[in-house]
């Protein structure tokens, strides 16, 4: 529990900060990769960000050592809660009352999900078929690369309305999805006797390579969608999306059972599908910004 919350704060305050970098620096785009890395590493508090990421990722890996990967994902969401309001305190950004209950709803839906674990009946398993881990994995970083490109082809379009960040949100969550089933493969590697023969056991495994794919473009296209998109929204969306998909298909993939008890098991699906149907009914243009009036003359002062 302790891991998982300073997971939380390193996680939300790692975004907070990167945002704020970004905020300073000049337009970053997915096509000039190396650019955009460059601008990104000459700002000390995007690096400030990253690592506190980095260190959010250690406290991942022993979150997934002990918890279940459903109740694991059920503590991480909580963390929205901190970063809505470090993003106000730190960025400045204000959520609208749809969005404030769209917020709620997501945390209501993966309370149910929390509440759904039975600790007595529940595992921890440590390992998953690497065919089925790759039959998972692909096709979802195949989707999530897909979206992100049909997102940027649409903000491109000179009279579109600004985009609320919805579509960046959900395709980089698939991205960080797959890297959190990654990471929960490389944990079960953690617990092997002898460093050197756990490391080899790793490079065999697909998932050094799943977080190296989904380290590099995932790097990428979120700091582009942060830049152009309110991290109060965009992260929250993504957390979801992220929390979601590790639950449902990493709870299949490393054969950790659904609940047996029709209740607890009616609280894991009725969660699981009121989330996704608030991400899907969630607003995906900010409004635009007020014109004045045709003909109106800005008053100066004599």
């Amino acid at each position: 529990m302790a891991a998982a919350l300073l997971a939380n704060t390193l996680y939300s305050l790692g975004f907070v900060l990167e945002k704020r970098a970004l905020g300073s620096l000049p337009e970053v785009s997915i096509r000039q990769p190396a650019r955009l890395l460059r601008l990104v590493l000459g700002s000390p508090l995007w690096i400030g960000g990253s690592l506190a990421l980095a260190a959010g990722f250690g406290a991942q890996l022993i979150v997934y050592r002990t918890l279940p990967i459903a109740a694991a994902q059920g503590i991480f969401v909580s963390g929205l809660v901190l970063l809505v309001l470090l993003s106000a305190r730190l960025l400045g950004e204000e959520t609208t009352g749809r969005e404030r209950y769209a917020l709620a709803a997501i945390l209501g839906a993966l309370l149910m999900v929390v509440l759904s674990l039975d600790e007595r009946a529940d595992t921890v398993s440590q390992a998953a078929p690497y065919p089925l881990i790759l039959l998972v994995c692909v096709p979802s970083l195949a989707a999530g690369v897909w979206l992100y490109g049909a997102a940027e082809r649409r903000a491109r379009h000179r009279h579109r309305m600004p985009t609320t960040g919805v579509e960046y949100g959900v395709a980089v969550g698939l991205l960080y999805g797959v890297s959190s089933l990654a990471i929960k493969g490389v944990s079960s590697y953690l617990t092997s006797s002898g460093l050197g023969g756990a490391v080899v056991d790793l490079l065999r495994s697909p998932y050094p390579y799943l977080l190296l794919f989904t380290g590099a473009f995932g790097l990428v296209m979120s700091q582009a969608a942060l830049q152009r998109c309110r991290a109060s929204l965009i992260v929250p969306v993504c957390t979801t999306v992220t929390c979601l998909y590790t639950a449902v298909l990493g709870t299949l993939s490393f054969g950790e059972a659904l609940p047996h008890d029709p209740l607890r098991l009616a609280l894991r699906l009725a969660g699981t599908a009121l989330a996704v149907s608030v991400l899907l009914s969630m607003p995906k243009h900010d409004p635009r910004p007020e014109q004045p009036p045709v003909g109106a003359k800005e008053l100066t002062p004599p």
